[in-house]
């Protein structure tokens, strides 16, 4: 694969996963607004937003092998097919049974679209890094965009048919998946995710997952409909388009940080930052807080693969940045049913505190510098 072919190849892919993603990004913000008209509670909310992130921990592998095998066009194909009916599903499925298997289908044909990013990305060593980052910027924008209109639309035509619409707007990714090529060069090992035992970064990023993917968009939701109850969705999808927006403008003012600070010292900043953020939601100062948080997430998101890869044996980087990214989706897949339970029960400063308190603690214990080695004494040989 020439560098065109490749830059054209992870141009296509990253609008493909733009496109769609918006069915996704969007039921975080309405199906905790309206769970009845979803006809489900909130803690069962909770467990449809969870099982997106827990059936790729468990399909991963095998999703790969089926992208090996079919090649990025097939494979697309199939996925965009598959998230449009999954998107659509979330109008027309009544209770939390029949929108578990729309979410199960969803999570898997994102698993096959982020490999296809991924993997067209380096397909070609010269420029990866650029393809990389534009590939970012695209993906970004699709829910930043479906965030601020489907907050709208549904305080007009109600939620149900937002995603009637975003299912039509999935099926315009086809045209751009067909442009894929069959098969490319570099394909991506079909390990999976792999799971051991954690280390304290890998503690660190199922904290991260639990407390800044799960906790917060899912409270987010929760708190802003009760500080805001005629206009909860349009504000709280203004805050998680923000989070997108964050992401495109600030990771690579991040990367160029990390490259002159460190970026396990500048991956504990901007950690104990959002740990604060979270503390402001807790005592009462929702938006305040919550800006906090989404401008710091932009900063964190291209940190911690650097600090895992540069910490790994050049022979298991890999398994290293798998098991990272496997452990904080456990913990985004386990947040979402934390925060559905708990938000009813448990008062809203306690929960962000101690999710702040949790998060700082996995912080400093996984990211502070080494302490330097203690001198010889003077008979050491």
């Amino acid at each position: 694969m020439t560098r065109a072919e490749a830059d054209r190849a992870s141009r296509d892919a990253s609008i493909v996963l733009g496109l769609t993603l918006p069915g996704d990004t969007v039921l975080y913000l309405l199906l905790p607004l309206h769970a009845a008209a979803f006809g489900v509670s909130l803690a069962e909310a909770g467990l449809l937003l969870a099982a997106n992130r827990l059936v790729r921990i468990i399909g991963y592998g095998w999703v790969a092998r089926a992208y090996e095998h079919f090649g990025p066009r097939r494979a697309c194909l199939v996925a965009v097919l598959a998230a449009a009916c999954a998107t659509a599903g979330y109008a027309v499925l009544p209770g939390v049974w029949w929108l578990l298997p729309a979410r199960l289908l969803w999570g898997l044909a994102f698993a096959a679209m982020n490999i296809a990013t991924q993997a067209l990305a380096t397909a070609e060593t010269g420029g990866a890094a650029r393809r990389s980052g534009t590939s970012r910027a695209i993906i970004a924008t699709g829910p930043m965009l479906g965030l601020l209109a489907g907050a709208v639309l549904a305080e007009f035509a109600g939620p149900r048919v937002v995603f009637l619409c975003l299912g039509a707007v999935s099926l315009l990714a086809l045209p751009f998946a067909w442009r894929l090529p069959d098969e490319e060069g570099a394909r991506l090992r079909s390990g999976g995710p792999r799971f051991a035992l954690p280390k304290p970064l890998d503690v660190w990023s199922f904290v991260q997952g639990l407390a800044l993917d799960g906790l917060f968009v899912l409270g987010l939701a929760f708190l802003a409909a009760a500080a805001l109850p005629e206009g909860a969705a349009l504000a709280a999808g203004a805050a998680l388009a923000a989070r997108y927006l964050a992401e495109v403008l600030l990771g690579q003012p991040a990367g160029r940080l990390a490259e002159r600070f460190g970026a396990a010292r500048v991956l504990l900043l901007v950690s104990l930052g959002s740990a604060v953020g979270l503390a402001v939601i807790g005592v009462g100062w929702l938006w305040v807080g919550s800006l906090l948080v989404v401008g710091l997430r932009g900063l964190l998101q291209p940190l911690p693969a650097p600090v895992a890869a540069a910490r790994a044996p050049v022979e298991e980087r890999v398994a290293a940045l798998a098991r990272l990214a496997t452990w904080r989706d456990i913990g985004a897949g386990v947040g979402p049913l934390v925060a559905g339970v708990l938000l009813p029960l448990v008062p809203a400063v306690v929960l962000y505190l101690g999710a702040a308190a949790l998060l700082a603690a996995a912080s400093i214990v996984a990211l502070s510098p080494p302490r330097p080695a203690a001198p010889a004494g003077p008979g050491a040989s």
